[in-house]
């Protein structure tokens, strides 16, 4: 299955590196996968689509199941990987991650993001 624009054989390459329980790494995994190099439009068209309940929010339930928005036969996030992602894209400690400007979406691609103020 094609996901915001990326390549079949790079996102199975990307699921395959983590396969493993408590293996999974957002940065390596986007970088794998290609999410890493997207525009900041795809990447809000693959929020939009791991944003289950279109709350407009990426809660823990559907963070657990991030994988599975590449393929149905991935695994489920374990509580300890889930737990890390959530705190690396929940910008403001309200235990899920929002569409605040483009700052979640550096901040989970591996790049540091300064506001201006």
């Amino acid at each position: 299955m094609a996901f915001a624009g990326l390549n079949d054989a790079d996102v199975k390459a990307a699921l395959d590196g983590c396969a493993a329980a408590d293996s999974f790494d957002y940065k390596k995994f986007f970088k794998a996968c290609g999410l890493a190099s997207k525009s900041a439009d795809d990447v809000k068209k693959a929020f939009a689509t791991i944003d289950q309940d279109n709350s407009g929010f990426i809660e823990e339930e559907e963070l657990k199941l991030f994988l599975q928005n590449f393929s149905a036969s991935a695994r489920a996030l374990t509580d300890k990987e889930t737990k890390a992602f959530l705190a690396a894209g929940d910008s403001d400690g309200d235990g899920k991650i929002g569409v605040d400007g483009e700052g979640y979406l550096h901040k989970l691609r591996g790049f540091k993001y300064k506001k201006n103020i």
